[in-house]
Formats: structure tokens, C-alpha cells, sequence
């Protein structure tokens, strides 16, 4: 890789990535809706712009050999419009820009939300089906993304996909500030009976499964055209996790319950009242956030490891470790 373009390269995944192979020598242009200081002091290009934007992305992508999309409209709550446009219009403008470009690697950042099927998950591998029933426009509209970044996939153009789950890290802007937010103020209770396990994924661990993946796609290809699932290698149970980190930063356990039918029922009913009364916020409670916090959702990387040796670096401790001394700054 010599020249490459980085979409919602000012996001946690995007600058991550960024700072990764401007370190390694690469020219990296970063495409972002706004400016950001902190692409300009990793030293990339910046250039602002929206991904619904063919003629933008074309003109940005120009020199490049790679395409790294991890641009997306993320979160559990909004319009479809909004989904759609950007997740899935947005997707096939970079795709369009790789083909007019002549750009013959492509990188989608997807999520494993694409297979959640509303029950248990444990060990999953990349032969799980699409889900059928989607319950929320995030996971919905990721999947039919994905499913056009596989569909490209041609002689011109090798693309693949990475699932990472539940990422997490220095840097973090989402997960762990909402995390500490409604731990602080004591809102945040456990969903179900606390036994599930979940996949997580250190930052460092992502941005090293997209600087490999896209090298393979150089190399012999053998990623070209797949769908790998991205994490720890090893699952944790959720809530003992999130107690953990709340111990070593003096935040209260999480001891208070909901069962789970009830949370479902609750994420249903403020689902019913927000859209009727055309409320933008995101509610405390959806069926689909009351399915993450209460199913097992784990998945195997034997793929990953097997096909671009994906080895995870950092261990869930050590990224512990540096998470916890990045927070007490």
C-alpha cells in the first residue's frame, strides 16, 4: 500500500487506522464530514465532505490503491432515511469511486449485528445466515451494505469485510463513555440473568485486522470476496466485564436486575411512544439493546487467523491496563 483512502477517518476506528499507516509509511488521505485536529497532527491529509457525495469521493480516491470504509451512521435510533443514505447509498459511492478510480482494494467495516438472529450466539462462524429480522435500521442497513461490498468483489476490484464487535479502547468516543456516563449516575442496570458471553474487541486489535486483511487483498487474495468476524479470540461474560472496569475507576457495581422479558417489553414501548411522538433521542431502552445486554453473542476468528493471520496483539487485560491509565487522564 502506498496511497490510501480512510472514509470517517476522524471516528474512533477511522483516525485509529489512520495513525496506524501514516506510522508505517503509507500516504493517507482522510475523508470526514468536518475538520479534525487530530487527523491533522497524525500528519494525513484531510478532506471534508460527505460520502453521499460520488463526484467528493471520486476526487478524494484519485492516486489511491486502497479504499478503507469504516464511515457509517452508527447507534440503535433514528430515521431510515438517515440509515439508508448514508449506509447503503453512501457504500455504493465508494464502491462506484473505487471502479471509476481504477482503486482495486477494498476494506468495508461491518459488524456482527448483520447475523443477529435474536437468540444466543456462541462460536459463530462466518457461515451464519443474514438475519431475517432486523430490530433496528443500524444493523439492517449495515447488512445491505455489506452484502454490495461482497457482490463488487470482481478481478478489478477485491473487497472483503470485517466484523469487529463492541469495540473499545483509548480513544473511545462511544461504548465507554456511555458505559461510564450511566454508571456514574446509577441508571445502568443488568439485563438478564448476567450469564452471557460477548466478544469484544481492543482498538489496536481492529486496526491491525484492517492493515492485514487489506494486504492480503494485495497478496494472494484470499480475503477477497469474505466476511470475517473480529475480536479477543476470546469472549467475556458481559457484566463481569463492565464491573470490572467500574471497579478500577471507583464507579459502583452494577448490581440492580431486570429481567429480561421485561427490558424487551420496556425497549418496545418506548420504541411505540418515540416514533409516534417523532422523538429524536435515543431511548434508554430498545428490544435490540435489551438482546445485546442479555443474549451470548461470540463468535470464532479461525477464519481471520487462517486466511490473513489475524493474531489479536493486545490482550484483554493489557487493553484494560491501557484503557484505565488513558481514563484517569
Amino acid at each position: 500500500m502506498k496511497k490510501v483512502l480512510v472514509t470517517g477517518g476522524s471516528g474512533f476506528v477511522g483516525l485509529a487506522l489512520a495513525r496506524c499507516l501514516q506510522n508505517d509509511g503509507v500516504h493517507v488521505v482522510v475523508v470526514a464530514r468536518s475538520h479534525s485536529d487530530e487527523v491533522e497532527r497524525c500528519g494525513a491529509e484531510m478532506k471534508c465532505g460527505d460520502i453521499r457525495n460520488l463526484d467528493f469521493l471520486v476526487q478524494a480516491g484519485q492516486g489511491c490503491d486502497t479504499i478503507f470504509h469504516t464511515a457509517a451512521k452508527a447507534g440503535i435510533w433514528g430515521s431510515w432515511q438517515d440509515y439508508y443514505e448514508t449506509n447503503v447509498e453512501g457504500t455504493a459511492n465508494v464502491i462506484a469511486a473505487c471502479k471509476k478510480n481504477k482503486i482495486e482494494n477494498l476494506v468495508y467495516t461491518s459488524t456482527p449485528s448483520v447475523v443477529f438472529n435474536q437468540n444466543d450466539i456462541e462460536a459463530g462462524d462466518e457461515s451464519l445466515p443474514y438475519s431475517s429480522n432486523f430490530l433496528c435500521h443500524y444493523a439492517k442497513t449495515k447488512a445491505m451494505a455489506e452484502k454490495k461490498v461482497l457482490a463488487a468483489n470482481s478481478d478489478g476490484l477485491r473487497t472483503t469485510a470485517l466484523r469487529p464487535h463492541l469495540i473499545w479502547g483509548p480513544g473511545d468516543t462511544n461504548l465507554i463513555p456511555r458505559l461510564l456516563a450511566r454508571g456514574r449516575s446509577g441508571k445502568l442496570k443488568q439485563v438478564g440473568d448476567g450469564d452471557n458471553k460477548v466478544d469484544i474487541s481492543y482498538i489496536d486489535n481492529v486496526v491491525q485486522a484492517h492493515v492485514l486483511a487489506a494486504k492480503n487483498l494485495h497478496n494472494n487474495g484470499r480475503a477477497a470476496g469474505k466476511a470475517y468476524f473480529i475480536s479477543q479470540g476470546e469472549p467475556v461474560r458481559l457484566w463481569d466485564w463492565i464491573n470490572g472496569l467500574f471497579g478500577r475507576l471507583d464507579i459502583p457495581e452494577v448490581t440492580a436486575r431486570v429481567p429480561f422479558k421485561r427490558a424487551y417489553r420496556v425497549g418496545a414501548m418506548f420504541e411505540f411512544v418515540y416514533t409516534i411522538c417523532r422523538i429524536k433521542q435515543e431511548p434508554l431502552m430498545s428490544r435490540f439493546l435489551a438482546e445485546q445486554l442479555a443474549k451470548s453473542h461470540w463468535f470464532s476468528i479461525k477464519q481471520a487467523k487462517e486466511d490473513f493471520a489475524y493474531n489479536p496483539e493486545i490482550s484483554t487485560e493489557e487493553g484494560m491496563t491501557r484503557l484505565v491509565a488513558w481514563l484517569q487522564k
